[in-house]
């Protein structure tokens, strides 16, 4: 192959190298900032073998490729765009200045739990693997794993102990992950969530029972009583004292002379942001978030099938723009507050979406004449099945409309169908076919009928307008020639 023909017919299909502001790549794509999106000549870029799909998100135009070719194009392109070797990073900071203000609080809420998931998906996935030890009548009918098999009990504590280290201590992961985003000292961060969470503190779990008893203890100065309480599994109030931390430290930096800034920075830093947190910060942010809980574990519980429904009809659509990203914070919360939650219906429903794109892409493998579509829909639909849709959703079924609108269909369908039955789950992992770790384990059953459902549907529906928009495509045809 001519990489460099087609690096060239690439940078042409783009509007020239004047429209191009940065580039890199990854393991599959071309990752672009582009002056204007508008000048791209879209079909022109589709009738290219080389071109798997293209999306735009974030700020960044991206350009599907694959493995093993994605970096030799790229290679071409930068000789001909005359740019040098760039990161991801770099190029995920020039596309960021050009979102609005809503896009860039939603980057902003990726960039800080995004690096933490692995710790949460870990503790989530312990913690179901403990639950399919204590749940009664999952194996045994009337009894559980450890009661039937007493020798196993202690195993089930240990993993109990380990799954619930990463949501117990989750204000450290947060603080860490927070204050470095907003341009602190991450270790100072790390400090202030260890703050937060110190054993000398009332747990914060036990707080709601200590207020209702009127026995919260208190640190008592100059005549001001301040609250002796913890914010285990909090993410609001860390995330608002990982902001002053960061600002306070940059401000201090700025103005404390350099001998001495190793040592009164990250005192003052530390002791100002702990003062504000106990005795503003935390308790208005606990409230908030207590509140914006409550509040979706409410719409959930009163909504039912018909919530279910409109949450899975525009699930596809929140992605699209990329909003998507904002619901870890959300999901984060409702997992560390599992025991009044239940745990999160957000993953079940996006298992939902994900196994829809998969089906509406599989139907469209199936139907499709056109090779270029067909090698592309191929391993998309079984990407998406396992939770990945990018490749599916932007690569075929947004391009030809007809299949995303099946996908939403089946969406919307299987969506009711596990709302219907409170389906949740008690772990963040892969939202598709390998979901049922995550979920409950009463609700397993549920969710794997409410994949099958939303497959069913999505499947079938794409294939009746995929018949329709061929007839009517040739109908079109035979009116042309006539």
């Amino acid at each position: 192959m001519d990489f460099k023909n087609e690096a060239s017919k690439i940078l042409e299909a783009l509007g020239g190298k004047e429209n191009v502001s940065a580039a890199a790549h990854c393991a599959t794509r071309l990752r672009l900032v582009l002056h204007d999106e508008g000048a791209v000549d879209q079909g022109k870029l589709d009738q290219m073998d080389i071109v798997k799909g293209t999306f735009s998100t974030g700020g960044q135009y991206q350009i599907i490729i694959g493995a093993g070719t994605v970096n030799k194009v790229y290679k071409e392109f930068a000789d001909l765009t005359g740019m040098t070797e760039m990161s991801t990073k770099e190029v995920k900071e020039a596309g960021a200045k050009k979102l609005n203000l809503l896009q860039q609080f939603v980057k902003m809420l990726s960039d800080i739990f995004v690096p933490i998931i692995p710790a949460i998906v870990a503790g989530g996935l312990l913690m179901g693997l403990n639950n399919v030890l204590t749940a009664s009548d999952l194996f045994i009918e009337g009894k559980s794993l450890i009661q039937a098999y007493p020798q196993m009990a202690d195993l089930a504590a240990l993993i109990n102990t380990f799954a619930n280290a990463a949501f117990v201590f989750l204000p450290v992961l947060i603080g860490f992950s927070a204050t470095q985003r907003f341009g602190g000292n991450p270790y100072l961060g790390a400090a202030l969530g260890m703050l937060m969470v110190h054993p000398d503190l009332l747990n914060g779990w036990g707080y709601g029972a200590a207020l209702a008893e009127g026995k919260i203890p208190v640190w008592k100065i100059f005549g001001f009583e301040i609250q002796k309480v913890g914010y285990q599994g909090t993410v609001l109030p860390v995330l608002a004292a990982s902001y002053i931390l960061a600002k306070t430290e940059t401000f201090l930096r700025k103005r404390v002379p350099s001998a001495l800034d190793n040592l009164i920075t990250p005192l003052l830093a530390i002791f100002i942001t702990g003062v504000l947190t106990f005795t503003l910060v935390g308790p208005v942010m606990r409230s908030a978030g207590n509140f914006l809980t409550d509040g979706l574990v409410w719409m959930y519980d009163t909504t039912g099938f018909i919530g279910g429904a409109l949450f899975g009809l525009v699930y596809a659509p929140i992605v699209i723009t990329g909003m998507h990203h904002s619901f870890i914070a959300v999901e984060t919360q409702l997992l560390a507050d599992i025991a009044k939650t239940g745990g999160s219906f957000i993953f079940p429903i996006a298992a939902m979406s994900n196994v829809a794109q998969g089906a509406a892409t599989i139907a469209v493998l199936l139907m499709t004449k056109d090779s270029k579509i067909k090698g592309v829909a191929s391993a998309a639909g079984i990407s998406a099945l396992l939770g990945i849709t990018e490749p599916a959703m932007f690569g075929v079924n947004l391009k030809l409309r007809y299949p995303f609108i099946g996908a939403i269909a089946g969406s919307a369908a299987g969506s009711a169908f596990i709302s219907l039955f409170k389906v949740k789950a008690i772990a963040l992992g892969a939202a598709g076919l390998p979901g049922i770790i995550s979920i409950k384990p009463g609700s397993i059953t549920f969710y794997i009928l409410g994949m099958a459902i939303s497959f069913t549907i999505a499947f079938f529906t794409t294939m009746v307008l995929a018949k329709r928009n061929a007839s009517k495509q040739a109908k079109e045809t035979s009116q042309t020639a006539a």
